[in-house]
């Protein structure tokens, strides 16, 4: 599954003329493209799907939205191991 998760700017930076930065997502930190809103800034809230920042989010809303994904275990699918969640899957012990 693919989801747009709710996470916060940490950074900011212009790499070879693309707007990059590394956003937190409860302790995970992920580089992410800032191109399609390039007005965010440190410390906002952005919404991002497979690695790009698709719009602002309030702060409220963001800690809302990952307490619900906790909630339904998402979180850990979405930003954990790919390779320990897949061989559990298959019923391979790691």
């Amino acid at each position: 599954m693919c989801l747009a998760v709710p996470g916060r700017i940490l950074r900011v930076e212009d790499r070879d003329g693309t707007l990059m930065s590394v956003v937190d997502f409860g302790g995970v930190q992920k580089e992410v493209c800032l191109q399609y809103v390039p007005d965010a800034g440190v410390g906002e809230y952005v919404v991002v799907h497979v690695g790009f920042a698709i719009q602002r989010l309030d702060e409220e809303s963001a800690m809302r939205t990952l307490a619900e994904f906790e909630h339904l275990g998402v979180l850990a699918e979405e930003f954990g191991d790919g390779f320990e969640i897949a061989a559990r899957q298959a019923g391979v012990t790691p």
